[in-house]
């Protein structure tokens, strides 16, 4: 199969969705492999280390031209050109907060295959990497905005002797929240996790006893745990569906001056009422006094790490569609049936029931606009 690289082209987006390590694998599994020129430079990766791997060297048509093209964000609207129905895009999509690509990928008829969706075992192994990545990054990026020349409230995240350290409220306890809440806990600030799944609580308990609190997610907690936070952290997600709005303007409006929320969950609609998407180039903006950063690509603030990363989880998933097809191996012939639910779209139909049910609204769809795989 042909297999195409192109370069990112979201706003301070310079993450790869392949390495030449990955690149060989495919190239010596008998596929034929295209890298964008530079698409991987910001990574750490050369376009003399693809050509070494196997791959060819060329141009942003030539990249889209292939058969399955591998990205790592969802298309510009300057890319929606080369959607076909003969393309399988696989990469993140986010479709439940993208009404406009929904419609460029129903239009092209491309099979549009989604990292964030495809799930295996109950859990999302190919938005795990970068919601570690996200995680880890909320942190260190609430403590630099917690700074006074940055506009927050002056306060050092894990104080120093006589001082208390910041609080830091974690909304939602899977992957990114986990990560989030071991990272600010290490940087010696007093965090809580908030989660509706008791269960969920207890693992992290259990795993990391008295390190961080934790807490039942509820509208009471919720608000009283955010009104005394310096830092918010939110991570709530539903897979294929918008992200839930947990943390309410009102609540935003009781806390102290200066203090940052970081909505890890923008990329799904985010779980701050008064989130909107940022960019790298412009990452925060004003809710009341309090410091909003909704950033759409954390993770690529640390392309080197997200490159390796990403590529770890998704070139198994890569190589069975090459070799396959995608029908076969995410459908006809898949070894969990969450695979299947990777597809969002093709033929022209919703084929994600619940990326249908967070836009047929907005989009006016019926039922004739979604197609059950299977």
């Amino acid at each position: 199969m042909k297999i195409g690289v192109p370069t990112e082209l979201k706003n301070n987006e310079y993450r790869v969705a392949l390495t030449p390590a990955g690149a060989r694998e495919l190239t010596q599994a008998g596929h034929s492999v295209t890298v964008q020129s530079d698409a991987g430079r910001v990574s750490g990766f050369s376009d003399a280390a693809y050509e070494a791997a196997g791959a060819h060297i060329g141009t942003a048509a030539e990249a889209w031209g292939a058969e399955l093209v591998m990205k790592v964000k969802e298309p510009e609207p300057d890319e929606y050109a080369f959607l076909r129905p003969d393309l399988v895009l696989f990469t993140y999509l986010h479709l439940a907060s993208n009404t406009r690509l929904v419609e460029a990928l129903r239009a092209a008829g491309t099979v549009g295959i989604a990292y964030e969706t495809l799930s295996q075992g109950g859990k999302l192994p190919l938005l795990a990497p970068m919601s570690r990545v996200a995680g880890n990054l909320s942190p260190i990026i609430g403590a630099y905005h917690l700074m006074e020349s940055q506009g927050g409230s002056g306060m050092l995240i894990g104080g120093v002797a006589g001082t208390r350290p910041a609080r830091v409220a974690v909304i939602g306890g899977g992957v990114s929240g986990e990560s989030a809440a071991v990272m600010a806990a290490g940087m010696g600030a007093d965090v809580t996790v908030l989660d509706v799944s008791v269960e969920r609580l207890a693992q992290l308990r259990s795993t990391y006893g008295s390190t961080f609190k934790t807490l039942a997610s509820n509208a009471q907690n919720i608000e009283e745990t955010v009104r005394e936070a310096d830092l918010v952290i939110g991570t709530a997600l539903i897979p294929g569906a918008a992200a839930p709005k947990l943390v309410t303007l009102a609540n935003v409006r009781q806390m102290r001056e200066g203090s940052v929320l970081v909505d890890v969950a923008i990329d799904q609609g985010g779980c701050f009422e008064g989130s909107h998407p940022t960019t790298h180039q412009h990452p925060t903006f004003d809710v009341d006094g309090k410091i909003f950063y909704c950033v759409a690509n954390m993770p690529g603030a640390v392309p080197q790490t997200s490159t390796e990363a990403l590529t770890n989880a998704t070139l198994p998933f890569a190589l069975r569609i090459a070799d396959r097809g995608w029908r076969e191996a995410l459908v006809d012939c898949a070894d969990d049936a969450g695979w299947r639910d990777g597809v969002n779209t093709a033929g022209g139909k919703i084929t994600n029931r619940a990326v249908f049910d967070s836009v047929a609204g907005q989009l006016a769809l019926s039922e004739a606009d979604f197609a059950e795989l299977g």
